[in-house]
């Protein structure tokens, strides 16, 4: 019977090394999930803000409403892919990279258009 317990010795240390090895896999996948899903917000909030920015500045040009979307977008650490004016809408584009192993997955990017709203009625 001895001879049976010396032979297990350290099982529990190799089980409870392999759970803690599990459990730190899915705490890494969990940071990751969460830093994708961040980005996400980041890049929709960004694209929200510099199309009211360039809207903001349209009675300036629509060069210099681009422009200022532009700085927006960079101070929210992502980049504009696009800004096109029509009329006295602004249209803008937003991508950025989640840090880490989300990156593998790819970017995220997001789309707003801001202008003046339409009045009911055609007045």
């Amino acid at each position: 019977m001895r001879v049976a317990l010396d032979e297990e010795r350290g099982v529990a240390t190799v089980l409870v090394v392999g759970v803690i090895a599990v459990l730190m896999l899915l705490v890494g996948v969990g940071v990751q999930l969460g830093a994708a899903v961040v980005t996400r917000h980041r890049v929709a909030a960004a694209a929200d803000l510099a199309a009211l920015a360039a809207a903001g500045q349209l009675v300036v040009g629509g060069d210099r409403a681009c422009e200022r979307a532009g700085r927006i977008v960079e101070r929210m650490s992502a980049s504009m892919t696009a800004c096109r004016i029509s009329g006295w809408e602004a249209y803008v584009e937003v991508t950025a990279r989640p840090p880490g192993w989300a990156a593998l997955s790819g970017t995220a990017n997001a789309h707003a258009r801001a202008g003046p709203a339409e009045v009911a009625g055609g007045r």
